[in-house]
């Protein structure tokens, strides 16, 4: 495969993240501090959200796999959803002046269109991976460049956000998001139409009349798959809590809140570990580097917890901090590469290929139940220890953020690593499955 159809392929995650990590990233601290909405209403925004997407992203799914267009099945969404996708990612972000209970109401109402056509957008991004070539190792090549291009994303705004807000917003904070939102905005949808562009979609199927719930058959029996999303909703619950929260403890517990934004760019050294994926699968499973990266991630909030026990110590603190990112660049491709296996799985253990439903469930429904609760469950948490916004927060408030940013994160990283331990018998299958499936291809394609 060109290195331009790779580039690609990684500018359609910098698109959505130029986006979604600003919402990923900073959407709770600009409903608080920024909007004015409390944190307990904040939360429930959050969770409401994520409430919608139990419902939209199998129905996308069941969309994308009856699909059938001359641009494939998920290509042809990049161009149609990156505009609508950019509008509401910026109305997402605008402040109008409404009482507490209409604000409440509009935020919520802007956010779920958005997170909706998010899971529109970003759901292709997977299910085009496994049309995109039929070769397991360039899969693992494919994903270590998007996450390239995720974490490209995310580095940029990071480094750029609150930088921007100060600048554009001279000391208003509202008018400084929404213009940032609308440059961001125009970026995404630039690289959507060049990934529209340069991707194409090789790998051919039969396309058969289908049931409106025909696709769900590829999840009989598809264990590969059930260990994938269960390990993801736990990850991206610990990863996105672990992000909501940062802010406000490096803040109102470090009092440096000028780390934020470095503290947070700091997720571009998971790459150092997600381009490395192609050696360490060749050096051992990929079930196994799947665990050490997420227990890799339980390690560094251990040391974030031995860097507050010694007197708030930053150098351990950033240190456990860094680890994690580190840890993350592996636990957080290696899902979206085998996802893609899943799907030969599906194929091969019922005749049904369901990139659409099997990627819409298990990698964007993942992703945003889990930026729901992570991003509800510490708001909640924090709202009880009596969190208030811009001002000197109590000891009490100080503690639920402290527990907040260590123990919330660790918990829900241990529990993803126990479906992974599992995943090992049925990545010994893949040769087999990929056999049989070029067989059966090959039989379909000599029929008249």
């Amino acid at each position: 495969m060109t290195y331009t159809k790779r580039f690609s392929y990684a500018a359609s995650d910098t698109a959505g993240q130029l986006v979604f990590c600003v919402i990923s990233f900073y959407l709770l601290k600009f409903y608080t501090d920024v909007y004015g909405l409390s944190a307990a209403s904040a939360g429930t925004i959050l969770l409401v959200a994520r409430c919608v997407d139990a419902v939209d992203a199998p129905v996308w799914g069941i969309i994308f796999d009856k699909m059938h267009s001359r641009w494939g099945k998920s290509r042809p969404w990049f161009l149609w959803l990156c505009v609508p996708f950019a509008v509401f990612g910026v109305l997402t972000f605008s402040t109008p002046n409404f009482s507490h209970t209409g604000k409440i109401c509009y935020a919520a109402a802007t956010y779920i269109i958005c997170s909706v056509l998010y899971t529109g957008i970003n759901t292709p991004v997977t299910s085009i991976l496994s049309a995109l070539t039929p070769e397991p190792r360039e899969r693992v090549t494919l994903t270590c460049f998007r996450m390239f291009g995720s974490k490209f994303g995310v580095l940029f705004v990071n480094l750029t956000a609150f930088k921007l807000v100060q600048f554009f917003g001279h000391g208003d904070d509202r008018k400084g998001f929404m213009i940032v939102m609308t440059i961001y905005a125009t970026g995404s949808i630039l690289l959507f139409l060049l990934a529209f562009k340069n991707l194409e979609e090789v790998v051919k199927v039969e396309h058969k009349p289908q049931s409106l719930l025909h696709g769900f058959g590829a999840l009989k029996s598809n264990w590969p798959w059930l260990i994938i999303f269960t390990s993801s909703l736990f990850f991206w619950i610990a990863f996105i809590a672990r992000v909501s929260i940062a802010p406000y403890f490096f803040e109102y517990n470090l009092h440096r809140k000028d780390l934020i934004g470095l503290g947070n760019s700091l997720d571009f050294i998971s790459l150092a570990t997600a381009f490395g994926l192609p050696f360490f699968c060749k050096w051992t499973s990929k079930r196994n580097v799947w665990l050490i990266g997420l227990l890799g991630l339980v390690i560094g909030q251990l040391i974030i917890f031995f860097g507050v026990q010694n007197h708030l110590s930053l150098a351990w603190i950033m240190t456990g901090w860094a680890f994690g990112f580190l840890a993350s660049g592996m636990a957080m491709a290696m899902p979206f590469s085998v996802l893609a296996d899943s799907v030969d799985y599906g194929e091969w253990k019922t005749g049904v290929r369901a990139a659409g439903i099997l990627t819409a469930i298990g990698a964007a429904f993942c992703l945003k139940a889990g930026s729901g609760l992570g991003g509800a469950l510490p708001a909640w948490f924090i709202d009880a220890y009596g969190y208030v916004p811009n001002v000197e927060q109590t000891p009490r408030s100080l503690k639920g953020i402290e527990l907040c940013f260590i123990w919330l994160p660790a918990l829900f990283f241990a529990l993803s690593l126990i479906p992974v331990w599992f995943y090992k018998k049925f990545e010994r299958l893949e040769p087999q499955i990929q056999a049989e499936l070029e067989m059966r291809r090959n039989n379909l394609a000599r029929l008249p």
